[in-house]
């Protein structure tokens, strides 16, 4: 079976002392951490730079892995600058592909040794996403439009995720956007095996028992998947 991995968002995380937001995913037994980038412009609001990515890198114990999401126009500018400041994985849109070379982007990314994240918008079909799989080694399928947090958790992707898992039974698929135990099963019974939670983990008490109970949730569902 895939690995099922747990990624808390930091979007989520009390932006007045980001250090301890930091130090609870490091608890938490988390997969990663979930950085998200938003420009102003691709997404209606503005979030982190490139120097959170280092500020994270130096919490984070050494070799934890950074998922950084480019909600941006011009990701192409900014990807190999997140990668120096720390990111591991870098995720941007396919809404871009007729600005961004999407291609190239990736190979720049794979050069640096890191992970190449495609990445489409509830309203984006998986069609979109075919031609492209060979460049990723993951997919995110947002299950809201990206921009603000704690929305709800948008049912119709679901069918994506499995017709993606269809076409790529080995690639990761992520789901971010209104996960919680009972979304990120459904989700993981359709193909994904990545899940990005944000306010769902930064509003327990106790991180590290959600992040273990999401993951034998999902694992437990994933192991139902019938592709």
């Amino acid at each position: 079976m895939m690995k099922i991995e747990i990624l808390p968002s930091l979007l989520a995380a009390d932006l007045g002392n980001l250090k301890d937001g930091i130090l609870r995913v490091a608890e938490s037994g988390a997969d990663a951490l979930h950085l998200d980038i938003m420009d102003g412009h691709f997404v209606p609001n503005l979030s982190f730079a490139p120097d959170t990515s280092a500020l994270c890198r130096k919490v984070l114990p050494a070799g934890f892995p950074i998922n950084t999401h480019l909600m941006m126009t011009n990701p192409d500018k900014y990807a190999l600058t997140f990668i120096e400041k720390g990111s591991t994985t870098i995720q941007y849109h396919l809404e871009m592909r007729d600005l961004v070379d999407i291609r190239a982007l990736a190979e720049a990314i794979h050069a640096k040794g890191m992970r190449v994240g495609l990445a489409l918008n509830p309203d984006m079909p998986a069609e979109v996403a075919l031609p492209f799989i060979d460049y990723a080694d993951e997919i995110l399928c947002m299950t809201v439009f990206p921009g603000y947090g704690g929305q709800a958790f948008i049912e119709s992707v679901l069918p994506k995720i499995t017709q993606l898992r269809k076409a790529a039974p080995t690639i990761d698929i992520m789901v971010d956007g209104g996960v919680n135990f009972e979304t990120a099963e459904r989700a993981a019974r359709a193909g994904a095996n990545q899940f990005v939670a944000g306010s769902f983990l930064f509003k327990q008490t106790d991180m590290k028992a959600a992040v273990t109970e999401l993951r034998q949730r999902c694992e437990q569902a994933f192991s139902a998947c019938i592709i």
